[in-house]
């Protein structure tokens, strides 16, 4: 039997790598392709007049990138940092074909996994903790259902823009 032959079981099915992490205490998922580089928290300078899922900017050798409170920015609490917190950098494409480099802070990160995409179900209109239109599908992960988390949507540049400029500080 040749290595590159596919069997019935795979025959049709695409394999893609996510990564999987924490938010409080549920998991989700993204994916690989997105994620550039996992990072410790590191010193983040703090924005004056920013809304709460704005955590600051941080340097990334030379490069000012902004960090964005997943959980909160999701509608969950606000990350709590702790020893296992992190900062996922993320290269995400505007509208105008623009890439831009952004943080994504996050309770922990688990794991990269593959998961074919006949594994995955559609998102139930209710029943999540996050709204289903930040969510892009549901995994099954050892049994478990993950939300895959659509950073193209939680991050787009001009969504993010008209937050900021609606948030009234206190």
């Amino acid at each position: 039997m040749s290595l590159d032959s596919e069997s019935p079981d795979t025959a049709g099915t695409e394999l893609h790598q996510f990564l999987r992490f924490a938010l409080g205490k549920e998991t989700y998922a993204v994916r690989i392709d997105a994620v550039r580089e996992i990072l410790e928290v590191a010193h983040m300078t703090p924005l004056p007049l920013m809304p709460e899922f704005v955590r600051g900017v941080m340097n990334l050798r030379g490069a000012v990138v902004p960090v964005i409170d997943l959980s909160a920015r999701l509608g969950l609490e606000p990350t709590v940092i702790g020893r296992r917190s992190c900062v996922v950098m993320v290269d995400i494409v505007a509208a105008d074909d623009v890439r831009q480099t952004l943080g994504v802070l996050v309770d922990s990160v688990y794991e990269v996994f593959d998961a074919c995409l006949g594994d995955q179900e559609s998102v139930p209109r209710l029943g999540t903790r996050i709204s289903p239109d930040f969510i892009r599908s549901m995994l099954r992960v050892r049994g478990q259902t993950t939300a895959e988390i659509d950073l193209g949507r939680v991050l787009e540049q001009t969504a993010l823009a008209e937050l900021i400029a609606q948030h009234e500080p206190a």
